[in-house]
Protein backbone atom coordinates (compact mmCIF):
# COMPACT_ATOMS: atom_id res chain seq x y z
CA UNK A 1 0.00 0.00 0.00
CA UNK A 2 1.88 3.11 -1.05
CA UNK A 3 -1.03 5.52 -0.96
CA UNK A 4 -3.79 6.06 1.82
CA UNK A 5 -6.52 5.57 -0.97
CA UNK A 6 -4.93 2.15 -2.24
CA UNK A 7 -6.05 -1.06 -0.58
CA UNK A 8 -3.70 -3.58 0.42
CA UNK A 9 -3.63 -6.76 -1.19
CA UNK A 10 -5.10 -8.85 2.09
CA UNK A 11 -8.07 -6.59 2.01
CA UNK A 12 -11.04 -8.68 2.56
CA UNK A 13 -9.45 -11.82 2.39
CA UNK A 14 -10.74 -13.75 5.86
CA UNK A 15 -7.69 -16.26 6.54
CA UNK A 16 -5.52 -13.31 6.38
CA UNK A 17 -7.33 -10.35 8.46
CA UNK A 18 -8.64 -12.87 11.08
CA UNK A 19 -7.29 -16.05 10.98
CA UNK A 20 -8.02 -18.74 13.71
CA UNK A 21 -5.53 -19.04 16.54
CA UNK A 22 -4.01 -21.91 18.33
CA UNK A 23 -6.95 -21.91 20.89
CA UNK A 24 -9.37 -22.67 18.11
CA UNK A 25 -10.28 -18.80 18.54
CA UNK A 26 -10.34 -16.52 15.46
CA UNK A 27 -7.91 -13.02 16.30
CA UNK A 28 -7.20 -10.20 13.73
CA UNK A 29 -3.30 -9.91 13.28
CA UNK A 30 -1.63 -7.04 15.54
CA UNK A 31 -0.22 -5.57 11.76
CA UNK A 32 -4.40 -5.42 10.84
CA UNK A 33 -5.43 -4.20 14.37
CA UNK A 34 -2.94 -1.46 14.52
CA UNK A 35 -1.20 -0.06 11.51
CA UNK A 36 -4.12 -0.63 8.74
CA UNK A 37 -6.41 2.57 8.04
CA UNK A 38 -9.06 0.27 6.41
CA UNK A 39 -9.30 -2.31 9.24
CA UNK A 40 -13.21 -2.06 9.44
CA UNK A 41 -13.99 -1.84 6.25
CA UNK A 42 -11.62 -4.75 5.23
CA UNK A 43 -13.26 -6.69 7.74
CA UNK A 44 -16.69 -6.29 7.18
CA UNK A 45 -16.23 -7.25 3.37
CA UNK A 46 -14.41 -11.05 4.95
CA UNK A 47 -17.40 -11.41 6.74
CA UNK A 48 -19.90 -10.68 4.12
CA UNK A 49 -17.99 -13.78 2.00
CA UNK A 50 -19.34 -17.15 1.99
CA UNK A 51 -16.27 -17.83 4.22
CA UNK A 52 -17.67 -15.14 6.78
CA UNK A 53 -20.80 -16.67 7.20
CA UNK A 54 -18.76 -19.85 8.28
CA UNK A 55 -17.46 -17.87 11.04
CA UNK A 56 -20.79 -17.13 11.87
CA UNK A 57 -21.50 -20.30 12.32
CA UNK A 58 -18.42 -21.11 14.39
CA UNK A 59 -19.62 -18.61 16.79
CA UNK A 60 -23.13 -19.93 16.98
CA UNK A 61 -21.85 -23.61 17.48
CA UNK A 62 -19.13 -22.26 20.07
CA UNK A 63 -22.45 -20.46 22.30
CA UNK A 64 -24.20 -23.53 22.22
CA UNK A 65 -21.47 -26.15 23.64
CA UNK A 66 -20.93 -23.28 26.07
CA UNK A 67 -24.72 -23.46 26.87
CA UNK A 68 -24.76 -19.20 26.37
CA UNK A 69 -27.35 -20.08 23.36
CA UNK A 70 -30.62 -22.42 24.03
CA UNK A 71 -32.50 -23.91 20.98
CA UNK A 72 -34.34 -20.95 19.65
CA UNK A 73 -31.75 -18.09 19.60
CA UNK A 74 -29.48 -21.35 17.99
CA UNK A 75 -32.32 -22.08 15.37
CA UNK A 76 -32.60 -18.37 14.60
CA UNK A 77 -29.23 -17.54 13.80
CA UNK A 78 -28.86 -20.71 11.75
CA UNK A 79 -31.41 -19.65 9.78
CA UNK A 80 -30.43 -16.27 9.15
CA UNK A 81 -26.58 -17.75 8.23
CA UNK A 82 -28.63 -20.39 6.11
CA UNK A 83 -30.28 -17.01 4.32
CA UNK A 84 -27.20 -14.96 3.94
CA UNK A 85 -25.61 -18.36 2.48
CA UNK A 86 -28.80 -18.58 0.02
CA UNK A 87 -27.44 -14.74 -1.55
Amino acid sequence: MTQTNEIPECFGILEKVFPMTAKRLRQTPDECFYHCPVKTKCLQQAMSTKDGIKVEEEIIERGTRSGSMNFFERWSRKKQAHRKRQK
